[in-house]
């Protein structure tokens, strides 16, 4: 009789088992290449390197593989095939085989987040709008119009109805940054769901010293998504930096982007939105 408790002690082991492999099954296990060219601005600088100690720690702690690449080269179709996101840290393709590569991944079910200047774009720059694809359809911003000065935090405003946003509250306050505002009507575009945007608590944004680099009015959506794609971008990643007592090229950081509890929440849940969706409707 003292043995009659085994079956259901085995019962329990067993059913233990089969949970715990149910939920690690469920774990975020997919695989994020970040493309970046950590050379341009002190800021961006600074954020990259950021970026390469904050999402391995992620990685660990989500369950997903986190790879780093500076050869743009990769950006091909058998190399991209090996992962299911794809990150732009600072910067943008330019080769026009890369761009192809990227505009393929994405039509074909990959998955994108990109920050702060990879969505910039400006005619007579040194990045210029001439990829029409990813600026007017893809991201829907068209080109930069426009940013505040000094990097400042704001206060955000979060629409929830969104798997990157429904554990935020309804308005937070952001890390320091530069603010863009774009071309295009964000609103307007029915593809487009904007996700954070400036709220009017924040202003008067900016510190100037130029007035146009103050903004005092106006609806700025700061991160969003498209709903014909598996893409989140996040306008945020240019640090405060003590530009005023640069030594050579040695820049100190003032602030830091992922020194954020609400903020960080967004973007790790974005990614594994991202990492983790079935389907998206695609561009044919």
């Amino acid at each position: 009789m003292r043995h009659s408790h085994f079956p259901k002690l085995l019962l329990f082991i067993t059913l233990s088992c089969i949970a715990f492999t149910t939920n690690a099954q469920k774990r975020s296990k997919f695989k994020v290449i970040a493309f970046f060219t950590g050379k341009n601005d002190m800021a961006h600088v600074s954020f990259v390197k950021e970026a390469h100690q904050w999402f391995p720690e992620m990685a660990k702690k989500y369950h997903f593989e986190y790879d780093t690449t500076s050869n743009w080269s990769n950006m091909n179709a058998s190399f991209l095939a090996k992962y299911q996101v794809v990150l732009f840290l600072d910067t943008r393709p330019e080769d026009i085989a890369q761009r192809k590569a990227f505009e393929y991944y994405m039509k074909n079910g990959g998955a994108w987040m990109g920050f702060h200047f990879t969505a910039f774009a400006l005619h007579q720059s040194a990045f210029p709008q001439n990829w029409d694809w990813y600026h007017l359809d893809f991201l829907g911003s068209g080109q930069y119009s426009g940013n505040t000065w000094r990097p400042t935090a704001a206060n955000l405003r979060v629409d929830r109805k969104n798997e990157a946003t429904k554990n935020l509250p309804k308005i937070f306050k952001s890390q320091p940054n530069e603010w863009y505002k774009w071309e295009k009507n964000l609103r307007t575009n029915p593809n487009i769901t904007v996700l954070l945007s400036i709220d009017t608590s924040s202003f008067p944004l900016g510190t100037g010293p130029k007035p146009h680099e103050i903004w005092h009015q106006g609806d700025y959506p700061v991160a969003w998504t498209n709903k014909n794609y598996k893409m989140i971008y996040v306008n945020m990643g240019h640090n405060d930096m003590d530009y005023e007592h640069k030594h050579g090229k040695d820049v100190k950081t003032l602030s830091n982007t992922f020194d954020n509890e609400y903020q960080n929440k967004f973007i790790i849940d974005g990614l594994l939105w991202l990492g983790t969706q079935k389907s998206a409707k695609q561009k044919k």
